[in-house]
């Protein structure tokens, strides 16, 4: 992706945040196919925590706060936190003595998350203006890292997730919702499709977010697929762990879901969580 590309994208969501300081209803992609699917505001079920115009701003394809760990007093961090709805609820989550960060590339978004932030009196929301590839955070600085259907904009997704890894604490964890590509699907189908739900930098597969997380030093890898985004596409959450310093390798503990030889355990956790979620149950990573 081209400098002039990732400014393109930059500005068109600084038109969309503006458009919501205005008063204006606003909607990322095809408005007919995000009508259709649990993205923005459908995604959340209780609308008392947040401002009514912090849900209507929201441009996500999905509501990572479902299984993302949150604990009172935590640090936690929103890639591309838009008009921060996801921030104000987290910021709720770890309150009093815990923050919660937004980072968005938008100064506009970060505009409107400040006014949602004023209207909705929460004191402990911090946001960054920076770009999700570059993290102006120190190293072992959060708990929890969230992001919601931003990630599939990057045009270096792997930089992405080195930089969430850096920036987790050992031990710390990694929530987000986004949108996966079906496994060989045809190249100009999946791409008019990104187009109609707004993934303008192309979505991962399911087994390259994997492979990239893995990379990147995460484990406990967990994706699950929520619903249909469209032709070829699945909005889905993905769950991770930072191992922390100390632990051993699997083979002298006996046992570890975060080495890549006992990977068969973090999969059973995993479709555990699914058919929690199925017979719809909390699930463990709540």
């Amino acid at each position: 992706m081209t400098p002039a590309e990732v400014d393109q994208i930059i500005s068109r969501y600084s038109q969309l945040a503006r458009a919501a300081l205005g008063g204006d209803e606003i909607s990322d992609g095809d408005s007919d196919e995000v009508a259709e699917r649990d993205f923005g505001a459908a995604a959340y079920a209780d609308r008392s925590q947040a401002p009514e115009a912090a849900f209507r701003a929201s441009l996500g394809c999905g509501n990572p706060l479902l299984v993302a760990v949150m604990r009172p007093g935590e640090t936690i961090l929103d890639l591309g936190s838009g008009g921060g709805l996801d921030v104000l609820l987290s910021a709720r989550r770890v309150a009093p003595d815990g923050i919660a960060y937004g980072l968005d590339a938008s100064s506009d978004m970060l505009a409107l998350a400040r006014r949602n932030a004023e209207e909705a009196q929460v004191t402990n929301a911090r946001f960054l203006l920076g770009r999700i590839e570059s993290i102006p955070l120190p190293d072992n600085h959060v708990d929890v890292v969230i992001s919601n259907c931003v990630i599939n904009l990057s045009g270096d997704k792997p930089g992405v997730l080195a930089e969430a890894y850096r920036v987790l604490k050992p031990g710390g964890r990694l929530g987000i919702s986004d949108v996966t590509a079906d496994a060989d699907v045809d190249p100009e189908l999946l791409s008019l499709a990104e187009q109609r739900v707004g993934c303008l930098a192309g979505a991962l597969s399911q087994s390259e977010y994997e492979r990239l997380l893995t990379a990147a030093g995460f484990a406990g890898v967990c994706i699950t697929s929520t619903s249909q985004a469209a032709d070829g596409l699945r909005s889905a959450i993905i769950q991770a762990s930072k191992p922390l310093r100390n632990e051993k390798s699997a083979v002298s503990l006996g046992q570890s879901m975060f080495d890549r030889e006992h990977r068969p355990l973090a999969s059973a956790a995993c479709l555990r969580d699914r058919r929690r979620k199925v017979r719809g149950q909390r699930s463990p990573w709540q």
